[in-house]
C-alpha cells in the first residue's frame, strides 16, 4: 500500500577514497536518514520503491556510492534520469573531494593501500579514481573539498547543510584565490582577472589586501575591471536560476588572480555583495593572508 506521504529525500554520498565518506554516512545517521553503505546502483530504484510502498515514515535516505567500474557509473546515471522524472523523490548528490596531497598523507597515516592500486603507490590509485569520478562530480549538486576540513569540522557542515526538514536554499558561494597557490577544486566556475592592472606593483598598496579601500577602489577603478564586471554579472544573472532550477543547492563561483590577495579579493567582494539581494551569499578569501604568513 502506498503511503502517499511526503517526498524521499535521497542523499548520494560519493567522492574519492579517503575523503571522508565514513564520517559523511556517521552524520546522516546522526540526522535521522535511513543510511545503507555500498548499494549497488542497479537495486536503486527497486530499493526506492520498497521504501515508498512500505507504509512507514522513513522519508530521508543517505546512500554511499563507491563506484569503481564503468558498468556502476552507466547504471546510476541510468536510474538518476529514470528518478528525475519521478515527483516523489528527491534526488541529491553529495561528492566528497581532497587535493591529492592530501589523499596520499591521509592512507600513509592509516597505513592503508587504495583500492584502485593495491600493489602500487596510493597517487596511482588516486589519479586513476579522480579521472573514473569526473562525470560523476559533474553531476553532483553539493561538493565539498575536506583537504582543510577536521572530522569534526566535515561532520558540523554535514549537520548544517541537512539538518533543517525542508530543503536548504540556493547558496552563491564567491571564493577569491591566488593561481599561484592552485584552483580550488571545489569551484563551479572560475573567473581568471590576472589581466587587469596590479596594485601589487604599487609599494604601499602590497602589503594590503583588496579588503582594503583604497586597493578596492584602485582594482574598480579601470574601465577593463568595469567592463569585465558588466559582461560577467549580466552572465551569471543568467545562469543562477538555472543552476537552481537543476537542484544545486549551492555554487561555487572561484575568482582568481595571482596572489589571492588583491584583485580577486575585491571582486569577489564586488559579486558576492552584488547578488546578495537576490540569493544567499557568501565570501571567502581563500589565499589573502598566504603572502602574510610567508614572510612572519
Amino acid at each position: 500500500m502506498s503511503t502517499g506521504s511526503s517526498d524521499i529525500q535521497m542523499v548520494i554520498i560519493t567522492g574519492m577514497s579517503g575523503a571522508g565518506k565514513t564520517v559523511a554516512i556517521q552524520s546522516f545517521e546522526d540526522l535521522g536518514f535511513f543510511c545503507v553503505d555500498n548499494l549497488p546502483p542497479t537495486l536503486l530504484l527497486k530499493f526506492l520503491e520498497l521504501i515508498k510502498e512500505s507504509g512507514n515514515k522513513m522519508n530521508k535516505v543517505a546512500l554511499v556510492m563507491d563506484l569503481r567500474s564503468r558498468d556502476f557509473f552507466d547504471s546510476l546515471f541510468a536510474a538518476l534520469d529514470d528518478l528525475a522524472e519521478r515527483s516523489w523523490v528527491t534526488p541529491q548528490i553529495l561528492f566528497l573531494d581532497a587535493k591529492d596531497d592530501t589523499l596520499v598523507a591521509r592512507y600513509k597515516e592509516t597505513r592503508r593501500t587504495h583500492p584502485l592500486a593495491p600493489n602500487g603507490l596510493p597517487l596511482e590509485g588516486i589519479r586513476l579514481e579522480r579521472q573514473l569520478l569526473e562525470e560523476l562530480k559533474g553531476r553532483a549538486q553539493i561538493i565539498y573539498d575536506t583537504s582543510d576540513l577536521k572530522p569534526r569540522e566535515l561532520r558540523e557542515k554535514i549537520l548544517q547543510q541537512f539538518s533543517a526538514n525542508k530543503q536548504q536554499p540556493f547558496t552563491v558561494n564567491v571564493v577569491s584565490f591566488g593561481f599561484k597557490y592552485g584552483l580550488p577544486i571545489d569551484a563551479d566556475l572560475v573567473f581568471d582577472v590576472r589581466f587587469l592592472p596590479n596594485p601589487h606593483y604599487i609599494d604601499h598598496m602590497r602589503p594590503k589586501t583588496g579588503l582594503d579601500e583604497e586597493v578596492a577602489s584602485y582594482v574598480l577603478k579601470w574601465h577593463e575591471t568595469q567592463k569585465f564586471l558588466e559582461k560577467a554579472t549580466d552572465l551569471l544573472a543568467f545562469m543562477l536560476p538555472h543552476y537552481k532550477r537543476e537542484g544545486k543547492s549551492q555554487l561555487v563561483i572561484a575568482i582568481g588572480c595571482t596572489g589571492g590577495q588583491h584583485r580577486s579579493v575585491a571582486l569577489a567582494e564586488y559579486i558576492a555583495n552584488y547578488f546578495a539581494s537576490d540569493y544567499k551569499t557568501h565570501v571567502s578569501h581563500r589565499d589573502m593572508e598566504k603572502r602574510k604568513e610567508k614572510h612572519s
